[in-house]
């Protein structure tokens, strides 16, 4: 199969980047909006007094951090973007844990599991780490 004929993989590829661009940036823009939920009850209690800036403020930093790698997902840096996403719903299901938050933890462990997915594809197809693919590095 050629490098640039992965059309069984588009089938997957293109509704996995739109939604793990999509969810991440949309959630993160809603810390600042609050319109889908209260960020702030799922922080487990023992963080609260940890925090170096208020909660409220605390928040809209882990929302620039969404909005950031959603945007990674959608535009250039789908790979990288991927992993990163994979990670940050790792770690947000690890501090869910403690909080008593155990379905959502759940959820977001298998949104995990397809967010590396997104970046296995992505990685099958060519792309490199910071964008491009092997075929555009080889033309």
């Amino acid at each position: 199969m050629e490098s640039s004929d992965h059309s069984p993989l588009k089938t997957v590829y293109y509704p996995l980047r739109i939604a793990y661009g999509l969810v991440p940036f949309l959630a993160g823009l809603d810390k600042f909006l609050g319109i889908l939920a209260n960020w702030e009850q799922y922080l487990p209690e023992f963080v609260v007094p940890l925090l170096p800036v208020s909660p409220a403020a605390f928040m809209m930093l882990v929302g620039c951090i969404e909005m950031v790698a959603g945007l990674a997902v959608l535009t250039m840096l789908t790979r990288l973007g991927a992993y990163v996403v994979m990670a940050w719903l790792v770690l947000i299901a690890l501090l869910l844990i403690p909080a008593g938050y155990l379905d959502v933890a759940v959820r977001d462990l298998v949104m995990a599991v397809g967010a590396y997915s997104l970046g296995r594809i992505a990685g099958i197809r060519g792309e490199h780490w910071f964008g491009g693919t092997v075929a555009d590095a080889t033309a």
